[in-house]
């Protein structure tokens, strides 16, 4: 490891010298600047930068993408990523990097296993993870939090409290943070029993409890027999068109896959490719998922070690980050190594089978377990207070994601002990809420006019016949 005159003074600077130099930053860029939004003259057109983004995407998917974003305005902007960062590019900015999530909204935020199958709460997307202003992040978190709570109708005061709640806990954690060591800062995480024991209530409290004890039951082992059915006394994944469903030519396609798959083998550590190498590949299918990912390079493959021994891994295609064209390209020629590295970098703990590969014609993926004891939180169904807990938890998580690739106390500095940060980007997340629901209202006007279509699909159930 190369030590530059650069880094060795860097190392002299005391935690002290740090935060006060963080605070020196306000001098150029006061902390009320943060509360500004206004959409400029020259601001893109938001439909043409939609379509824009659907270069590259598979266009028989691009209907369900825009149907889901067509839901509410939270729905539209958990599926313009693209357009936000564009805005988030002319905002103050103090200059001080950290590795971003890019994609940081309020539904991005989770409970996972992890290796040692405990059950903690972390960010959980990193499909725009990049090097980038650690402002970007923070607003774009506000801004969600304003938009869901608008979306369950929980009354506009609230949502402004909630958003300002949420960064007085980053500003207070990155706080703490900073007087820690860096050891201590890259081991620190927050388990998803906190949940139970911040519920101001008892009902809450067993909501967390049922929610935390469903996601220990989600494995590969678990989820077997609901996603597969025996066909020729062999398991195949079920098709649920169009959102799971197989290719034509199967057998082109699952030489395609080992491909890909001895080529994700190697970027996993030796041990775990001992583990990966008593699976099978089994059966392939293309599964729709999320929001802005409709349209991806997106399947699930299913592995088997023995009849009862599954695996099920999640292929998700790597594009350039939206964050790009502003903060500059990533040092990683594989999209899908940008995306692996980043999720390690920020989470806490990652999957065991976290990886990436590529395939012939140029796509880049990353590789993961399907719903390895994902807690998923609806956060159209959480109570009003529920919703404070809930966001001081996604400001925390995201100060400790910060606090491990950027400089917390210079950070911390910064922000300072007063509310003034959190005031100004609560009023920024009311304001830019009202510009993504005028956003939305174009985007339906576009959708009337033919400009885009949207389309939901049917829903279809099958019962499994696999019998365990």
């Amino acid at each position: 490891m190369r030590i530059t005159h650069e880094k060795l003074d860097k190392l002299r600077l005391t935690t002290k010298d740090r935060l006060a130099a963080g605070k020196k930053l306000r001098e150029n860029v006061p902390r009320s600047s943060h509360s500004r939004w206004t959409s400029r003259k020259n601001r893109v057109d938001p439909i043409e930068l939609l379509r824009q983004s659907d270069s590259g995407r598979l266009l028989n998917l691009l209907p369900i993408r825009y149907a889901r974003m067509r839901e509410s305005p939270f729905s539209f902007f958990r599926g313009a990523a693209a357009l936000m960062a564009a805005d988030l590019a002319s905002t103050p900015v103090t200059g001080i990097r950290v590795q971003a999530c890019g994609d940081c909204h309020v539904a991005n935020f989770g409970g996972f296993g992890t290796p040692e199958r405990q059950l903690i709460f972390d960010i959980n997307d990193f499909d725009e993870t990049l090097p980038a202003p650690w402002e970007w992040d923070v607003k774009r978190l506000a801004a969600s939090i304003v938009l869901a709570m608008r979306q369950s109708s929980l009354g506009e005061r609230h949502c402004s409290d909630a958003a300002r709640i949420s960064m007085e806990s980053y500003r207070k954690h990155m706080r703490e943070y900073a007087e820690m060591t860096a050891l201590e800062v890259w081991y620190s995480h927050l388990n998803a029993e906190l949940f139970v024991q911040k519920a101001k209530t008892l009902d809450a409290r067993k909501r967390w409890q049922k929610l935390e004890a469903k996601a220990t039951l989600n494995t590969s082992r678990r989820e077997f027999p609901k996603i597969t059915a025996l066909q020729h006394g062999r398991p195949r994944i079920i098709d649920r068109p169009p959102l799971i469903s197989h290719s034509r030519d199967i057998a082109r396609l699952g030489k395609h896959v080992r491909q890909m798959l001895d080529r994700y083998r190697v970027t996993l550590p030796e041990e775990r490719r001992i583990v990966l190498d008593r699976y099978a590949l089994v059966d392939v299918a293309r599964k729709v998922v999320g929001v802005g990912s409709v349209g991806t390079r997106c399947a699930v493959a299913l592995l088997m070690a023995g009849p009862d021994d599954p695996l099920l891994l999640q292929f998700k295609e790597a594009r350039a980050s939206v964050l790009e064209p502003y903060a500059g390209k990533s040092r990683y020629l594989n999209q899908g190594e940008r995306v692996v590295t980043g999720q390690r970098m920020l989470q806490s703990a990652s999957d065991v089978f976290l990886g990436w590969t590529g395939d012939d014609q140029g796509h880049d993926f990353y590789i993961r377990q399907l719903r390895d004891m994902r807690m998923k939180i609806d956060v159209k169904a959480i109570s009003r207070q529920d919703w404070f807990e809930y966001v001081k938890l996604c400001g925390w998580v995201l100060a400790r994601a910060h606090a491990r690739t950027g400089d917390p106390a210079c950070i911390a500095g910064y922000l300072g002990k007063t509310e003034a940060f959190d005031e100004a980007i609560a009023t920024f997340a009311v304001a830019y809420a009202d510009q993504t629901e005028r956003d939305h209202a174009s985007f339906l006007k576009a959708i009337r006019a033919g400009r885009i279509r949207a389309r939901r699909h049917r829903r279809l159930t099958h019962r499994s016949k696999h019998k365990p």
